[in-house]
């Protein structure tokens, strides 16, 4: 669903990823580790065009993306919850989930957002800013789930947020996967929740991919220690 080939991205004169490669099947969950100041963030913009790649390839569906701009990527299928959720805490969710609409939004969709995150539906007439920071990021995601993606790009989907609600997140993204039958990409740091949730991980180290495994082979120790250096 997402073919990605030597990528390189950079600011300015600095160059952040180095000739990255990596591809993501139609109903794969993808997580993508690594420390803070690593390239994570780097990637996930340049995936979705708010960064423009200096060279390399991206393909979703085996069409060539990398110079549409973001507006006609989402239209394509790439659908994007930032880092920090980025919200507006002064619409209510209801608004808050048509700002990622690309027409009228089905009834069967709205059933469908508030079955995988049912206090979206009990807070609907609330305002964003007046929701947790777990709630705000299930709104995050129903915001993004509207737009009917082929590939859905999490950046960090579990800062800031307790404990029992990263279950609840990690459940959903299953879910969704399960439902929509699209790609995932998520990028991570808390190891637990990439265990619980992916199929694959990369671990990314100063824009460069050091360590690939799936999850059933993958050594959570080794991931562990390579964040931790």
């Amino acid at each position: 669903m997402l073919a990605i080939q030597n990528l390189e991205v950079g600011y300015g004169q600095s160059k952040v990823l180095h000739d990255l490669s990596f591809n993501v099947g139609g109903e794969e969950i993808l997580a993508i580790m690594g420390r803070n100041g690593m390239g994570k963030t780097t990637l996930l913009k340049s995936l979705i065009g708010i960064l423009q790649s200096k060279s390399g390839s991206i393909k979703l569906d085996d069409h060539e993306v990398s110079k549409l701009p973001t507006h006609e990527r989402v239209r394509s299928g790439i659908a994007y919850v930032p880092q920090g959720r980025m919200i507006f805490p002064m619409l209510t969710v209801t608004e808050n989930i048509l700002t990622g609409a690309r027409g009228k939004i089905e009834d069967g969709t709205w059933e469908e957002i508030y079955s995988l995150f049912p206090i979206l539906r009990d807070m609907r007439h609330r305002k964003g800013g007046n929701l947790s920071g777990g709630q705000q990021q299930q709104l995050a995601i129903a915001r993004a789930l509207v737009s009917n993606p082929k590939v859905l790009v999490l950046d960090e989907p579990t800062e800031g947020i307790q404990p029992s609600i990263i279950k609840d997140i990690a459940r959903a993204l299953k879910d969704i996967r399960q439902l929509r039958k699209l790609a995932i990409v998520v990028t991570e740091q808390v190891v637990s929740f990439m265990m619980d949730v992916c199929d694959r991980a990369l671990v990314i180290e100063r824009g460069r991919f050091v360590h690939e495994a799936r999850r059933e082979t993958l050594d959570a120790e080794k991931v562990k220690a390579l964040l931790s250096v």
